[in-house]
């Protein structure tokens, strides 16, 4: 028995250890957190150019500085009784509901040895685990203080749906934590708790500043074992990995894992570059892939949650595209850059300054719009109710405006699900011709029907789109409208005729064609071609 139970034990830690998939890595005001008049000084060191700061032949020093402004994060949660025998992680990689026994030996919570013995001593004893049993459940994450006063950053999915917080620090003492903020749009998180006596902590430092290739430390509590360093290099920069809508992830190589979510990434000052949060994995276990927030946005969300318990952020009203090198030919542009304004809402901001669907954004308050994923991220920064200067592009030229911000609202960063069309009716309609491998034709009763057009629909119909056409191969389907073409509205398909032919007269190779579907408008540029 004694040898099948120690088999089982090396399996078990095992098998803890390879559970996992992009996961969060268990896991804006624009000033710095403030250092306090508290006699505890923060850890960073001072200041260093980029460029004359040296790799350590060891990292000891720093890591001994850093480490007690680095907590553990335990959330006690009520879990349903249905997830009895669930691993822990499962699904998450960071969640891990733990079923506790009062007749367990005790391990470090999230430890491979506290799963293996719940489960173990739930086989030999099942009595008392029926489905009314209140069960409770633990996750486990990591923190960083940032004020001697007891201010703590984290990750929101660490403490998301808390009924109680404990923070364990380096010396293991454990303190209770209240939550001050959080914001699931970056996924951060802002803990208070009440010290006898000054915090150790750390200061955020410039993520804009760091390069692909800088050292970085990561310091946390995997799989609940407190107080893990691991060192790599910042491994690239400005990562998207569809976890919102303001992604501009640090990827790095240092090993981060389960119970690293909401830890602090540094740079050799001893500066926080950057909150752990994610994991690229097939195996649940670290790769080599990493992702840490910047702190250029953990900053200003900090902040803010600090101050006021919640984010405000600037809303301009647009809904926007990526231009492409088609795009950018049709419109004019030397190259594929900034943000295409596909629809402008009413009443919004951007519809007040008179910023029009098909301008290209280029510039926001001063800033370059390099990409479409850059204008929303500018747009949150900047402060509710700020006058901003707001560069397009607009028939070949730049035109300057002059917008007032409003405020995101919950609805308005919510887009609406494009509405399915069904054909209904066969029958060809009339006055359909053929343009740039599509078959359109005018809005009448017959078409709206068939395809499910609003009432108010304008412009013309895509009845067909030839197979292997540029037209499908960006997406054009039977049912959208086309309203405009070179940014004329279009009523007719002997208009759109009209236009590509002008456009082709003038030498253009491509054309800018604006489609309507379920309500949302896109641009698509089109190769001018005869036809």
């Amino acid at each position: 028995m004694a040898q099948s139970f120690a088999a089982n034990l090396r399996i078990a830690a095992v098998a803890a250890l390879t559970v996992t998939a992009i996961l969060p890595a268990y896991a804006q005001a624009p000033q710095a957190v403030p250092a306090p008049a508290a006699p505890s000084p923060s850890l960073a060191a001072p200041a260093r150019p980029i460029a004359t700061t040296l790799a350590p032949s060891t990292f000891a020093d720093l890591a001994e500085r850093l480490l007690p402004a680095v907590v553990n994060i335990q959330v006690v949660t009520a879990a349903p009784a249905q997830a009895q025998g669930q691993r822990p992680g499962q699904g998450q990689g960071q969640q891990q509901p733990q079923q506790r026994r009062p007749d367990a030996p005790q391990f470090p919570p999230g430890s491979p040895f506290e799963e293996f013995f719940r489960d173990f001593f739930d086989r030999q004893n099942p009595q008392g685990q029926g489905p009314q049993a209140q069960r409770r459940g633990q996750s486990l994450g990591s923190g960083f203080v940032i004020a001697a006063e007891g201010y703590i950053v984290t990750n929101n999915h660490v403490i998301d749906g808390a009924e109680e917080i404990r923070v364990v620090f380096h010396d293991n003492q454990t303190l209770q934590a209240k939550l001050i903020g959080k914001d699931q749009r970056t996924d951060l998180a802002v803990l208070k708790v009440e010290s006898p006596k000054p915090l150790p902590f750390v200061r955020f430092g410039d993520s804009d500043r760091a390069r692909v290739g800088d050292w970085v430390v990561a310091i946390g509590n995997p799989f609940g074992l407190g107080g893990s360093v691991t060192q790599g290099i910042i491994s690239a920069r400005q990562r998207d990995i569809n976890a919102g809508p303001y992604d501009d992830f640090i990827q790095t190589d240092a090993s981060i894992n389960r119970g690293n979510s909401g830890g602090p990434l540094f740079n050799l000052a001893g500066e926080v570059v950057g909150v752990n949060t994610a994991i690229y994995s097939p195996t649940g276990g670290s790769v080599g892939i990493g992702f840490s927030i910047p702190s250029a946005i953990a900053r200003n969300v900090v902040d803010q949650l600090r101050t006021q318990g919640r984010v405000r952020r600037g809303w301009l009203g647009v809904n926007i595209q990526s231009v492409t090198d088609e795009l950018a030919e049709s419109v004019g542009l030397d190259k594929a850059r900034g943000a295409m304004v596909a629809r402008v809402p009413e009443n919004g901001p951007a519809a007040k300054a008179q910023i029009k669907a098909g301008d290209v954004i280029v510039k926001f308050d001063g800033k370059d719009v390099t990409d479409m994923r850059r204008l929303p991220r500018l747009v949150a920064e900047t402060p509710v109710d700020k006058s901003v200067k707001v560069e397009v592009w607009r028939n070949r030229s730049t035109v300057t405006l002059d917008v007032k911000l409003g405020e995101l609202e919950e609805e308005q960063a919510q887009a609406a699900a494009p509405a399915q069309r069904t054909p209904q009716n066969p029958a060809a309609p009339a006055g359909q011709v053929e343009l740039l491998g599509m078959t359109i034709a005018p809005i009448t009763p017959e078409t709206k029907q068939r395809f499910n057009l609003g009432d108010k629909a304008k412009g013309v119909v895509v009845v067909t789109v030839a197979e292997g056409s540029v037209a499908q191969e960006r997406g054009i389907r039977p049912g959208d409208v086309i309203v405009e073409i070179a940014q004329t509205e279009i009523g007719t398909p002997t208009q759109a005729q009209d236009k590509v032919r002008e456009q082709r007269s003038a030498g253009r190779r491509s054309v800018l064609i604006m489609v309507e579907r379920g309500g949302e408008q896109r641009f698509v540029g089109l190769p001018v071609s005869p036809g």
